[in-house]
């Protein structure tokens, strides 16, 4: 028993190394991709070279990503940066029976109940995109440039809690670092801790 214990442990400490070696860090090319959307098109990050690329993983059970969404601000920063051709790819990558697990047709249902406008919402069950950004909370937002380059990563503002209240008083990240990138300035703060529920990912 404590063999197979200490093996299971010792795979894992494996893996979580592994994953650490190869995660995506803010300044270099951000990992290409391939993914279904919930109306059943795949969308690949190679489709949107020459444009600014906002990856944001969702969770509809998480009291972090409802705060964003039951405000409506996750809504009106996804309506102000496509309307100026910002793509914006919402990323569910909870595992089947796990919070925040959705089917396409629900998922469709919830961005109209929400009116929600993102360019499009990429199913991620497998995990497969969670773990290759190594994305680890709802939300965690990543942010990449016209020519591939992760430039952020991180928290979607300074107040990490769950109060709706809290937001006005916010920095937002990802409002700051577009604004300075496609301004042609240096990102302030390229990289933060994000805060939320943890990614529901399914055993390995």
């Amino acid at each position: 028993m404590f063999r197979v214990r200490n093996s299971l442990i010792a795979l894992c400490s494996v893996i979580a190394l592994v994953a650490a070696a190869f995660a995506v860090r803010v300044g270099e090319p951000a990992p290409g991709f391939s993914a279904v959307d919930s109306t059943g098109k795949t969308q690949r990050l190679s489709d949107y070279k020459g444009k600014y690329v906002v990856l944001e993983w969702h969770n509809q059970g998480c009291p972090f990503t409802q705060k964003h969404y039951e405000s409506g601000n996750m809504q009106r920063l996804q309506k102000e940066w496509t309307a100026k051709g910002v793509v914006w790819l919402t990323v569910i990558s909870s595992a089947p029976g796990k919070q925040g697990f959705v089917t396409p047709t629900q998922e469709n249902d919830y961005l109209k109940k929400m009116n929600a406008v993102p360019t499009a919402v990429l199913m991620d069950p497998a995990g497969t995109l969670g773990h290759l950004y190594d994305a680890k909370t709802t939300p965690d937002m990543y942010i990449i440039d016209p020519a591939g380059n992760l430039i952020y990563e991180g928290a979607i503002d300074d107040k990490p809690t769950t109060d709706q209240a809290d937001i006005a008083s916010a920095k937002n990240y990802v409002n700051a670092a577009l604004t300075e990138a496609i301004g042609g300035k240096l990102i302030t703060d390229p990289a933060t801790r994000p805060y939320g529920c943890s990614v529901k990912y399914g055993k390995f």
